[in-house]
């Protein structure tokens, strides 16, 4: 992400639960053959035809909005079903006449173990364009990139985008708070241990209703909160959806707040009162 904060990784971090992030060094394939066994995962927060959208507010304004949504691919690997989830962001208004943004990101990822096997990213905001493609081999416990080089990394480990699911099959029953949930994530060339501290259960006002959430901040370094206690807040439900609802995050110049505006296809009866 040039490690600028564009539009909808912004965003989509934001959705991913609040996880901070703290960089690791992959290293690259040494050629030694380690083999992975796929992992097999228990859970019903998503299914294929679920459609989430969200409106992202700069400050005062309507500054574009963010559409996440899954699909079944007409395809397996290995015998094994994969699931497409889609993030798109766009921006809207009078953020649009000065800052155009149009974003699209895309996982393909293995519908019994949540986690990918491929990953693109094209990226247009205010004239500054760039994609990302990754290709994984969870077996061999490998990324190659667009750049033809090959990552070492954990089994299992998740893009941006998948891990915004496989956030959502973790169990939060006997979470108590202060707990930290940590999924290791490929971005932007490296290692990001995606880290999250759990708050507790809070009931919150949106324009379009109550939601009973569960509430969550972003860990940087251990124990150490990104900037501030109230600097960055992700609220979930607090049902079998897991589906985020609001996130708040202050930035140098303002504010950022995504708003859960519209939601179809739910596994479950949302949280809402």
């Amino acid at each position: 992400m040039a490690r600028s904060t564009t539009f909808l990784m912004a965003g989509l971090a934001l959705l991913t639960m609040g996880f901070g992030q703290a960089r690791t060094s992959t290293g690259t394939s040494t050629g030694v053959k380690e083999y992975n066994q796929l992992r097999e995962l228990k859970y019903d927060a998503f299914k294929p035809g679920e459609k989430l959208t969200y409106v992202v507010h700069y400050g005062w304004l309507n500054a574009g909005e963010a559409v996440v949504e899954l699909k079944e691919s007409n395809r397996e690997i290995a015998g094994r079903k994969v699931l497409v989830a889609t993030g798109k962001g766009r921006s809207l208004g009078a953020f649009n006449t000065f800052y155009k943004v149009d974003d699209h990101y895309e996982t393909h990822f293995d519908a019994k173990g949540v986690f990918p096997y491929a990953f693109v990213r094209r990226v247009s905001e205010g004239g500054y364009n760039f994609s990302q493609d990754y290709v994984y081999n969870q077996v061999k416990g490998e990324v190659t990139t667009q750049k033809k080089q090959t990552h070492k990394v954990p089994a299992s480990v998740q893009d941006m985008l998948s891990a915004f699911y496989y956030a959502r099959t973790l169990d939060f029953a006997n979470a108590k708070p202060g707990d930290i949930f940590t999924i290791e994530t490929f971005l932007d060339d490296e290692l990001w241990p995606l880290r999250m501290k759990y708050m507790g259960k809070e009931t919150i006002k949106l324009r379009n209703g109550k939601y009973r959430c569960l509430k969550f901040q972003p860990v940087v370094q251990e124990g150490r909160i990104f900037k501030g206690n109230d600097d960055l807040n992700v609220w979930i439900t607090d049902d079998g959806n897991r589906i985020p609802v609001l996130a708040q995050a202050k930035v140098l110049v303002g504010s950022i707040k995504m708003e859960l505006s519209a939601y179809e296809g739910l596994s479950h009866p949302i949280a809402k009162q």
